[in-house]
């Protein structure tokens, strides 16, 4: 999206989302289109969150069977992921985004008809979850870095990532107005009809976009030629900047895979308990697990949404993008050295509320802002490869660790948080190097622009 002459006023939307970081003249329409779409998105998503987590853990009864599960979905994406590079190479960018989009969409009929037939869904509806939720995001993110420069994209990712974030708290909120009055499998068919909204926008804005670019015909050539042929992961190995973005990405998930199951475990404990005192107030184990999961992801995404509204656009303009990037896992390491000493569920639930909104405001915005320097190639494929796969090796070392750890090494919560507090360090690590590497290339960037 090419940035819109300054010389022209703002108008009234403008004047208000300037409020929150810089925009200017022109860019609202497509910008807030953005952050509606991303907002329907995760909406879609955190509705059917909390039945799937109460699913997997009240239908196994175990938090070892959770990891596991979410360790599978790597292997398909494994499979995935190459047919996604593939279809790129194949489709120009909208009719990629419009035909992934509309499979996901059609999967969730699916569920519906299995659910409604009694068929069992409850581990398969989880690795199809887990998938869902990371393909359908970066698919978005790549758009919306195709479509700004690097300076653009820094100021504006921050209000379309409000729209994440606002989205997972409505999301939550409208789960448990709907869940009674529709049922669990009904909220399926609610979701779908939210992805074609979310598509909808998509395509309004690739229009809006077309019709704005005036100097030349080669950027909408560009949009509608497929990429060229190579193996999305071929890409991530080639080049250090996205090798280091996908190790981090591994080993923040690592982190906060075994984090969610140190909560899992802790709440099941708490859930165990409970009943047999006669303090769950009438509810089942499902019931009590679902209970606190839709209170936690309420709590979790509110004070991502404050984040992400107050505080994402100060921080990356006055720290920029390499201390930002430092942040979260100090935040992770306080965490978990305080989990470490006291594994009760009241700080356990308060040191992952803490670290999941980071994540899920400033991290998030971050991990978008990253790809802006890269190429449409990068964008798509690699991005694809990066923010589904690697973010599931990650599940899969969690799992690992899990199992080594309660079959062989008698580990408790306070050995799960010291070592991922170990962890924590490999990640800071990452992370300096990652903003070091970014510099360069939007210094690269800028030189070329300026030559051109």
């Amino acid at each position: 999206m090419t940035s819109i002459a300054i010389s022209k006023s703002k108008n009234t939307i403008e004047k208000f989302l300037s409020i929150f970081c810089e925009v200017r003249a022109g860019e609202a329409y497509s910008t807030l289109m953005l952050c509606l779409s991303i907002f329907l998105l995760l909406t879609a998503y955190y509705i059917i969150k909390p039945v799937r987590e109460a699913l997997i853990l009240a239908g196994s009864g175990s938090a070892e069977i959770k990891s596991y599960a979410a360790a599978g979905q790597a292997l398909l994406l494994m499979i995935a992921v190459p047919i996604y590079g593939t279809l790129a190479s194949k489709f120009p960018r909208r009719h990629l985004i419009n035909l992934v989009s509309f499979f996901f969409t059609l999967c969730l009929g699916v569920f519906y008809i299995a659910a409604m037939s009694k068929v069992s869904i409850g581990v398969i509806f989880y690795l199809w979850v887990g998938i869902f939720n990371l393909m359908l995001p970066a698919q978005f993110w790549a758009f919306a870095n195709d479509s700004y420069t690097p300076e653009d994209g820094k100021r504006l990712f921050v209000i379309i990532a409000f729209g994440a974030s606002a989205g997972a708290v409505f999301g939550s909120f409208i789960t448990s107005q709907l869940i009674k009055p529709l049922g669990v499998y009904q909220l399926l068919i609610v979701s779908s009809g939210l992805l074609l909204l979310s598509l909808l926008l998509i395509n309004l804005v690739d229009t809006k976009e077309k019709e704005n670019i005036h100097e030349t015909t080669d950027k909408i050539k560009s949009f509608e030629t497929p990429l060229e042929k190579g193996n999305p992961f071929a890409l991530v190995f080639k080049h250090k900047y996205l090798l280091l973005i996908a190790l981090l990405m591994l080993f923040l998930n690592w982190i906060n895979t075994t984090g969610e199951y140190i909560l899992s475990g802790t709440v099941k404990n708490a859930a165990t308990v409970a009943i047999n005192a006669g303090k769950a107030n009438g509810m089942s184990e499902g019931q009590y697990i679902g209970n606190f999961y839709g209170n936690f992801y309420g709590i979790v995404n509110l004070a991502a949404l404050l984040c992400q509204l107050f505080l994402v656009s100060r921080i990356l303009k006055y720290m920029g993008i390499r201390l930002a990037l430092l942040i979260l896992p100090f935040i992770a390491l306080g965490g978990y050295f305080i989990i470490a000493f006291f594994p009760i569920l009241s700080i356990v639930r308060w040191a992952k509320t803490t670290e999941n909104a980071t994540d899920y405001s400033l991290q998030n915005t971050l991990r978008q802002v990253l790809f802006l320097p890269t190429t449409r190639e990068h964008k798509y494929k690699a991005k694809q490869a990066i923010d589904t796969f690697f973010v599931r090796i990650g599940d899969v070392f969690s799992a690992i660790l899990v199992y080594v750890g309660t079959t062989w090494l008698s580990f408790h919560t306070q050995h799960f948080a010291l070592f991922n507090m170990a962890l924590v360090i490999v990640w800071i690590f990452l992370a300096f190097h990652i903003g070091k590497e970014n510099r360069r290339l939007i210094s690269e960037s800028g030189q070329n622009m300026g030559s051109e």
